[in-house]
């Protein structure tokens, strides 16, 4: 079993009542306003851990229970929107390494966008399956029917609205991101949408893992003690490894 970021939710507010628990004003979550996450043990609340599949130790599982369970719902709300198949992903780390796998199972053409000049993530894009890689700085080679942005930059907005097509979406799958910039309404003009996602519900995770169970999507870890956990974020923060950081207690 696994502990996800969200920890638990009220079961009675406007949005537990809707589906959307992973907007209730009182839910809690897992090494932020629960215990857990960064210690060898952690007591959960049963209703919302989640079965993990057969075939994973727990450094493989790590990364699907948060990179992997919240670009599952940034993809699921992505799709829904979509008129096509030509997905970007602005941002190739620990959600997108995971995400791709899934994608290309749907029949999605990828388009993988890293920072300017990252050819070595461009690369590592590619022999998973992306149908292109580049900077992202650069322009596709087609129109995408929707982007879903995992770096946390907000010059990533216009710049996808610029690559999507008319009715394409835009998906924020970070917590946090930089300031976005002004851009011209053109760019948005044309039915586009951008919206961000939060956290995730239980919903999320039994459709991820069920997904999961079909075929084995692997992860790719980079394995760091608890001590060196600064050192692990520094890792991520310059893009020196491929994958996900795991934290081993």
């Amino acid at each position: 079993m696994g502990a996800p970021w969200l920890g638990w939710s009220c079961g009675e507010c406007r949005y537990c009542a809707a589906g959307r628990e992973n907007l209730c004003p009182f839910a809690r979550f897992t090494g932020y306003t629960l215990d857990g996450g960064y210690a060898e043990y952690a007591v959960a609340d049963a209703r919302y851990v989640l079965p993990i599949p057969d075939g994973y130790d727990s450094a493989a599982a790590a990364p699907l229970l948060c990179a992997g369970l919240i670009g599952y719902r940034s993809y699921r709300i992505a799709r829904r929107e979509m008129l096509g198949n030509r997905l970007g992903i602005y941002g190739f780390g620990a959600a997108a390494h995971i995400l791709i796998q899934i994608a290309l199972r749907d029949g999605m053409r990828v388009f993988a966008f890293t920072r300017p000049g990252d050819y070595e993530t461009q690369d590592y894009a590619r022999g998973l399956g992306a149908w292109w890689a580049g900077g992202s700085d650069q322009t596709p080679p087609e129109p995408l029917d929707g982007a879903i942005l995992f770096a946390p930059a907000g010059e990533t907005v216009p710049a996808a609205l610029r690559a999507v097509d008319r009715g394409g979406v835009v998906v924020c799958g970070g917590i946090h991101m930089s300031d976005i910039p002004s851009f011209p309404y053109s760019i948005l003009w044309g039915e586009r949408v951008v919206r961000s996602v939060a956290n995730l519900t239980r919903e999320d995770g039994a459709a991820f893992f069920e997904r999961v169970r079909l075929f084995k999507v692997e992860t790719h870890t980079t394995p760091f003690p608890l001590e060196q956990a600064n050192d692990a974020l520094e890792a991520l923060r310059t893009g020196k490894l491929h994958g996900a950081a795991v934290l081993v207690p």
